[in-house]
């Protein structure tokens, strides 16, 4: 009895850790571009590259994975989708504050069911498009196109939220034939030559008041991905959600407290409709029966 009621304590605190850190990381992108001057594709490189080299032991001891796929082209396909979320989501941190760049990515669950619905024909339920609805007025208040505060570099988050989403799909694609160790070690393999290419054109150095800032970014960003996976093997999704939402707060807080980015009141209601939009999405979704 006391396993069972440990593990999804553990789950939760490993999910608000990932938080946590990946909260800091988003943090420590916007100094490095918004405020040091740092390039955001060379920012990206080297965040990734740093996160490549923290995972390179485990990347050997499961290097056999590599070669067991029949689908390669997919993989690439998966992580240039990747690959352009990442740079449309540094890019932004890069004019938009925090508050307002991770208010707009929690519109990615819903670009998850347009892609199944359109792309790996899943039944789109009217309760999805409903959820999908509601969540992108949310998105739309959060934006305010009709404020004097609105900027076409607040898209860019949302760019993000649908290129990751795009590749959330194919990964959904790649999980009938290949494990999780085959799929996370080509996306670590092959973010950082594609990252490298893009940085090529700005260069690769950084200000010097960027490395620090770039260093503990990448290691952040390994460390939260394992959090994550980890809490993911000790819970279900659905029992995870609430404390994935607790990244809002968190960014929010941090940016406040590092750069002074104070929230509107939109952006608490649009965000709000999101996330309630999201947990019903969610309920519906745990409610239809599996394929066994």
């Amino acid at each position: 009895m006391a396993l069972t009621m440990t593990q999804p304590a553990r789950a939760a605190g490993l999910m608000v850790a990932a938080g946590l850190m990946f909260a800091l990381v988003n943090t420590a992108l916007q100094g490095a571009t918004m405020m040091a001057g740092a390039s955001s594709t060379t920012v990206t490189f080297w965040q990734y590259f740093v996160a490549l080299v923290f995972f390179a032991p485990w990347i050997w001891r499961n290097r056999r994975a590599v070669l067991s796929t029949t689908q390669l082209g997919l993989h690439v396909l998966r992580v240039g989708l990747g690959a352009i979320g990442v740079q449309l989501w540094v890019l932004g941190l890069a004019h938009v504050p925090i508050w307002q760049a991770i208010a707009l990515i929690l519109l990615s669950p819903f670009f998850v069911t347009l892609g199944a619905g359109l792309v790996l024909r899943e039944r789109v339920t009217r309760a999805r498009w409903g959820a999908v609805i509601i969540g992108m007025v949310g998105g739309v208040i959060i934006l305010e196109p009709w404020s004097d505060r609105f900027q076409l570099a607040a898209l860019l988050p949302i760019g993000a939220a649908a290129f990751w989403a795009a590749a959330s799909v194919v990964t959904k694609h790649l999980t009938r034939e290949d494990g999780a160790a085959t799929i996370t070690i080509y996306l670590l393999l092959l973010l950082t030559p594609i990252n490298f290419a893009l940085a090529v054109g700005p260069g690769l150095a950084l200000p010097q008041a960027a490395i620090w800032m770039v260093a503990v970014a990448g290691v952040l960003s390994a460390a939260a991905q394992f959090a994550l996976a980890r809490a993911y093997t000790l819970a279900d999704a659905a029992f995870l959600q609430p404390f994935d939402h607790l990244k809002l707060p968190l960014n929010v807080a941090l940016g406040l407290a590092v750069f002074g980015f104070a929230p509107t009141g939109s952006m608490w209601l649009g965000a709000g409709i999101i996330i309630a939009a999201s947990v019903y999405l969610l309920q519906k979704e745990s409610a239809q029966p599996q394929p066994g």
